[in-house]
């Protein structure tokens, strides 16, 4: 699928054609919070890639994430108005893990990722994620893959989240991650733009008034762009390209 940016008031999901092939998509929207847009995925803009797909397909439909605390995610589902009609809400918790290889031959960081088995069972991945910039770095559809690992694995003592992960270097990590888990398309809703520094639930909006879509690692591209920020982990992905294709 070609990357777009459109405005977002004019925004109607069109999934890519394999899409109507698929029996099962995977949508993973970032909801590790109980705090509304631009900290977390809107359900309005769930809503129209649900509607997108259903104009094309009767495929089974996931929303799977999981917190970085290692808790339930139901109550954040509930408390960010995610009530999708026909669609199987999951928390990436309850899933059986699998331990896959990294296909790059020389790795960044990690060798092999447990994986949650809903989604190596899912025919179309969809990442969908707010337009968020940490520091210098943005946090956007590649990046928002990190919570799809379970906490229970890469937690360092007894804090929460993905504290092993983090000690490895982070953009070394998602650069591998983007191989591992490879997703069919991003969005990233950029109505507006959410800034942060140590505290990913609190920071500065600015508005922009757009929806970028394509392959996650193009659209991440364009959005690092946008927002005048390096991310190391798209070089990376870059280089992991070339070692492909040799």
């Amino acid at each position: 699928m070609k990357s777009m940016i459109v405005k977002d008031s004019d925004f109607v999901f069109a999934p890519p054609p394999q899409l109507a092939w698929a029996r099962r998509v995977l949508i993973k929207p970032c909801a590790g919070y109980p705090l509304p847009y631009p900290v977390t995925t809107s359900p309005r803009l769930l809503n129209a890639i649900i509607r997108g797909i259903r104009r094309i397909s009767n495929a089974d439909i996931l929303i799977a994430d999981g917190t970085p605390s290692g808790e339930s995610i139901y109550p954040i589902y509930q408390a960010l108005g995610y009530n999708f009609h026909h669609v199987l809400m999951l928390d990436i918790r309850d899933s059986i893990f699998i331990e896959v290889q990294n296909p790059l031959t020389e790795f960044h960081a990690v060798e092999s990722f447990w994986v949650p088995n809903v989604v190596l069972r899912s025919d179309f991945l969809i990442s969908v994620t707010p337009f968020k910039v940490s520091g210098s770095s943005g946090h956007f559809s590649v990046a928002n893959l990190l919570s799809l690992l379970p906490v229970s694995k890469y937690r360092k003592g007894r804090s929460g989240g993905w504290g092993t992960l983090y000690e490895l270097g982070i953009e070394k990590v998602l650069a591998d991650l983007y191989f591992t888990l490879p997703f069919d398309l991003g969005i990233i809703e950029a109505h507006q733009k959410f800034s942060y520094t140590d505290d990913p639930k609190k920071g500065e909006v600015e508005d922009y008034g757009k929806i970028l879509i394509g392959e996650p690692h193009e659209i991440d591209l364009k959005a690092s762009q946008i927002a005048a920020v390096d991310c190391e982990h798209l070089k990376l992905i870059n280089e992991g390209r070339v070692q492909l294709e040799d």
